[in-house]
């Protein structure tokens, strides 16, 4: 079953973007061992401590309202896949960030009196066959302390598999963050850094990032 107020990613933008990026970081068989795995990141204190009634794969518009969240529209999509690099299957995926005044949706979030109330913040997606996710959100942006960044947790049954951030490709203030540079391995730093590229034909300054999850294990799903 989908999530409430499941919207139905655009097929055109997945076989657009779906095909994208997984290729390079993976080949099933024989070269499982080399998988890459997303690496682990803390979940911060802004997991929203009071979720909204709107936690679809849309963040941009609330509900039925007509008035969309302010920020750069990001499409922002990817898959998941196990330790051995098959895709997983109705693995829960969620994100959650601040708005484009750098406010979360929870009660102790900085600039709170400045919060777009028009932002979700928040948003769920149930991956298909493939593993595949998508959400439309806007272009993360900084606040003091914090280059731009999407939190992501992956759980899969009645187990949170994966909890780690998305970051911005190129951007100066990565260099500069606690959690980013707690990766001392470059290439760990690399699995979680993803450009967020302009999107062709739009007429609003659109973007869109690739961002595939590699969970360390192996879920076991019932059949």
């Amino acid at each position: 079953m989908q999530p409430s107020n499941f919207i139905q990613p655009d097929r055109r933008f997945f076989l657009r973007y779906g095909s994208l990026g997984a290729a390079a970081l993976w080949v099933p068989g024989v070269f499982a061992d080399e998988l890459l795995l997303t690496p682990a990141q803390i979940e911060g204190p802004f997991y929203p401590d009071k979720l909204p009634l709107d936690t679809d794969n849309d963040l941009i518009v609330l509900n039925n309202a007509l008035t969309p969240a302010v920020g750069t529209i990001a499409h922002v999509s990817g898959k998941v896949f196990d330790a051995k690099g098959r895709p997983v299957k109705n693995a829960l995926v969620e994100i959650w960030q601040c708005d484009n005044a750098g406010a979360y949706l929870h009660s102790e979030s900085d600039n709170k009196e400045k919060q777009d109330k028009n932002f979700q913040g928040f948003g769920r997606f149930l991956t298909g066959s493939t593993g595949e996710y998508y959400f439309r959100t806007i272009r993360p942006v900084s606040y003091p302390g914090r280059t731009p960044h999407i939190h992501y947790k992956v759980q899969v049954g009645n187990k949170v598999s994966l909890v780690t951030q998305c970051y911005i490709k190129g951007h100066p203030g990565n260099e500069k963050d606690g959690p980013w540079r707690s990766l001392k391995n470059p290439k760990d730093r690399e699995l979680i850094t993803v450009a967020f590229d302009p999107l062709k034909g739009s007429k609003w300054g659109e973007v869109a990032a690739r961002f595939d999850l590699f969970l360390n294990h192996t879920p076991e799903l019932p059949g």
